[in-house]
C-alpha cells in the first residue's frame, strides 16, 4: 500500500506514478544496441517500498511511420561521452528534501488564502527527468478565476494609493527572501522541469532581480509638465496604475517569467490574477508564500493554478473579464495571437513576448573559438528549451569546417546530460513529450534534406532515468527547404549553415515572421553597426550570445509580440498616461 504524505498547511499530495503500457501504433524496427537490456516502457517509475524501481526501461529514437511522420524506436545509446552514469531518483523523496516545507504548495492562492478548486479538481504534476508524479494541484476553474479577479478589484484601490516608496520596501524584503531561500526554490524547480541544479540556481537569482529592480523603479514613475500654449494655463502629465492585470506563464522560466511580470506590474501599484503553466506550477506557488512573507497585502498577488484541459476556459476568463485591464503573456506566437484577439473584446493593453528564432552569425573575422562557446551556452541552454536561443546558426564558407570542428569540441567538453540533481549535469530533460516529438521530426526531416549529424542525433538513455531526454545535437550542412529554418525547434538541436556574403546572410537571417533576439560575431567595428541595424529583431548579442538582464528591455519585433519587459520601460506596461489641464 502506498502512503499519502500530506504536507502541514500545504495540501502537497505524493502519489505513486501509474504505470502504463506500450505505446499503441508504433511500428519498431530492429537497431543494433550496447549494452543493458530492452525491455518495458513505463511513462513512470514504479514505486516500491518508498523508492522507485526503475525497472528495465525502453529508449527511443526516431524511426519511420507509414504517414510520414516520426516514430519513436527502442535504441540504448553509450560511448558518446555526453550522458553520465546515473544512480536511481526517487523524484518525491527529493522534494521531500525542501528544507523550508511551507515552500511546497500544491494549493491556488487567491485573496491571501490557500484554496482549493470549487470543483475539487487537482491534476499532476511530473518530474520530466523521470516523469514521476511529484505533486496534485488545484486545478481552478474560470469560475475560481473569476473570483480570484474579483479579490484583485478589491485590493486595487489601496495598493495603487500606497506609495511608491512603500511597495519599493515590500518588494525588497520579497527579494530578500528569494535570496534566502535559493537554494530550496532550485531544488522546486529542477524537479518540475528538469534544468540542472546550477542552472535554477541562476535562474532564483535572475527572478530574485526583477523584484529588486522594479522595487526601486516603483519610485520613479515620474510624470511631466509640459509648457502650455495659452496663458493661465498649466499641462501637467502623470502615470498612474492600469489595474489589475492577467498574467500567464510558460513553462521553461517557471519563476523568472513570473517575477519579471509581476514585480513590474506590483511596482506600477496595480493587482494581478496570475496562471502559471501546467507542467511547472511549483515555482509560482512557492514564491507566493515568500511574498505572503514579505507583506504583500491579500488580493494584491493571486495565483490560479489549472490544468492543460483547463487552460483555454482560464486564458478566455482573464481576457475577456472587464475587470481586467491588462493581460501579459510569454509563450507562443500562436497562443499570444489569440489571446491578443480576445483581449481586444474589451480593448485590454496587452504584452506579448512570443516565439523566436534567432539566427547565429559566425562571420569570417570571427573569434572562431569565443563564438563556439558562445554558441554552446546560448544553444543548449535548458536543453534548447529557451526563446532567445540560437535557432539558425550560419557560419561564413571561408570558416565553416574550422568552426564546425570547434563548436563539436566545446560541446564534447561541456554538455553531460542527467538529472539535474545529479552533480556535472549540464543539459537536462526536455520538459514536455510535444517537445521531444517535435525536435525528433526536425531532426528526421533535416537529415532528410541532407544534414550531416555530427554530434548526437537521437533520444538519449540516461542511466536508470527514463525522462525526455534527448542528446544534445549538432548537424553539418542545413538547408534551408526544412521546417526547423522557419520554425523554432525549442530543442537541444543546432542546425549550421553555411553562407558567402553579409548581405546574404542579414536577408535569410531576417526571411522568417518573428524577430526576437539575434546574434553575431565579427571583429569589425563597421560591420557590427552595419548588421546590428539590420536585423529585424528586438534585441542584439555583438560577439555575445546573452541578452537577458533586468536592466536591459526584452522583447521582440514582428510576430515575436509587443512591449518591453524588464529596465525602465518594463513598469511603463504596467502604467496609463494621463494628463491634466489646469485654467488658471
Amino acid at each position: 500500500m502506498i502512503k499519502r504524505v500530506i504536507a502541514p498547511s500545504g495540501a502537497l499530495r505524493y502519489v505513486a506514478p501509474v504505470r502504463r503500457g506500450k505505446a499503441a501504433g508504433l511500428k519498431l524496427k530492429p537497431r543494433q544496441v550496447q549494452t543493458g537490456q530492452i525491455g518495458r516502457n513505463y511513462s513512470t517509475g514504479l514505486w516500491k517500498n518508498g523508492a522507485v524501481n526503475a525497472g528495465r526501461a525502453s529508449w527511443w529514437s526516431v524511426a519511420r511511420r507509414t504517414d510520414g511522420l516520426p516514430t519513436l524506436q527502442n535504441r540504448h545509446i553509450s560511448g558518446s561521452g555526453q550522458a553520465q552514469a546515473q544512480a536511481d531518483v526517487d523524484s518525491v523523496e527529493e522534494l521531500g528534501k525542501v528544507k523550508d516545507k511551507r515552500l511546497v504548495r500544491t494549493d491556488a492562492y487567491v485573496g491571501g488564502k490557500w484554496v482549493v478548486a470549487a470543483k475539487g479538481g487537482r491534476f499532476k504534476v511530473a518530474d520530466p527527468a523521470t516523469l514521476q508524479t511529484i505533486a496534485e494541484v488545484a486545478d481552478m476553474s474560470a469560475e475560481d478565476v473569476a473570483q480570484a479577479v474579483r479579490e484583485a478589484s478589491k485590493a486595487l484601490p489601496a495598493w495603487r494609493a500606497t506609495t511608491g516608496k512603500k511597495r519599493a520596501r515590500v518588494l525588497r524584503k520579497w527579494y530578500d527572501l528569494v535570496m534566502e531561500n535559493k537554494a530550496d526554490l532550485a531544488r522546486i524547480m529542477t524537479l518540475e522541469c528538469g534544468k540542472p541544479l546550477a542552472e535554477a540556481e541562476g535562474e532564483v537569482a535572475y527572478a530574485a532581480s526583477f523584484l529588486e529592480w522594479f522595487g526601486e523603479e516603483a519610485k520613479r514613475t515620474y510624470g511631466d509638465t509640459i509648457p502650455a500654449a495659452t496663458d493661465g494655463t498649466r499641462i501637467s502629465v502623470i502615470k498612474q496604475a492600469v489595474g489589475v492585470v492577467g498574467v500567464i506563464t510558460p513553462y521553461n522560466f517557471p519563476s523568472a517569467m513570473v517575477t519579471r511580470k509581476i514585480g513590474a506590474a506590483v511596482a506600477a501599484g496595480c493587482t494581478v490574477v496570475a496562471r502559471p503553466a501546467h507542467e511547472t506550477p511549483l515555482s509560482a506557488l512557492a514564491l507566493c508564500e515568500l511574498a505572503e512573507r514579505a507583506g504583500v497585502p491579500p488580493g494584491v498577488v493571486n495565483m490560479v493554478t489549472s490544468s492543460a484541459a483547463n487552460t483555454q476556459a482560464v486564458g478566455l476568463e482573464l481576457t475577456t473579464n472587464a475587470c481586467v485591464r491588462k493581460v501579459s503573456f510569454t509563450g507562443s506566437t500562436g497562443v499570444g495571437k489569440m489571446l491578443m484577439a480576445q483581449s481586444a473584446s474589451t480593448m485590454k493593453k496587452v504584452s506579448m513576448e512570443l516565439g523566436g528564432n534567432a539566427p547565429f552569425i559566425v562571420f569570417e573575422d570571427a573569434d572562431i573559438e569565443l563564438a563556439a562557446r558562445a554558441l554552446v551556452a546560448c544553444k543548449f541552454r535548458n536543453a534548447g528549451q529557451t526563446c532567445v536561443c540560437a535557432n539558425r546558426v550560419y557560419v561564413h564558407q571561408a570558416v565553416y569546417d574550422a568552426f564546425l570542428e570547434a563548436l563539436v569540441a566545446a560541446a564534447r567538453e561541456t554538455l553531460r546530460a542527467g538529472h539535474g540533481l545529479t552533480a556535472g549535469t549540464t543539459v537536462g530533460p526536455m520538459i514536455t513529450h510535444r517537445g521531444l516529438e517535435k525536435t525528433l521530426d526536425h531532426l528526421r526531416r533535416a537529415v532528410d534534406a541532407g544534414a550531416r549529424v555530427v554530434l548526437g542525433g537521437a533520444q538519449a538513455k540516461v542511466g536508470a532515468l527514463h525522462g525526455h531526454f534527448f542528446e544534445p545535437t549538432v548537424l553539418a550542412d542545413a538547408s534551408d527547404a526544412v521546417p526547423m529554418t522557419g520554425d523554432e525547434t525549442f530543442g537541444p538541436l543546432c542546425p549550421v549553415y553555411r553562407f558567402s556574403s553579409e548581405e546574404e546572410v542579414v536577408r535569410r537571417a531576417n526571411a522568417v515572421p518573428v524577430g526576437l533576439a539575434g546574434y553575431f560575431f565579427s571583429r569589425d567595428v563597421s560591420r557590427i553597426f552595419r548588421v546590428a541595424e539590420a536585423l529585424e529583431v528586438g534585441m542584439v548579442g555583438v560577439n555575445t550570445g546573452s541578452v537577458s538582464t533586468e536592466v536591459a528591455p526584452f522583447g521582440g519585433v514582428k510576430e515575436s509580440g509587443v512591449g518591453r519587459e524588464g529596465s525602465r520601460y518594463g513598469i511603463d506596461e504596467y502604467l496609463n498616461v494621463k494628463t491634466i489641464h489646469i485654467a488658471l
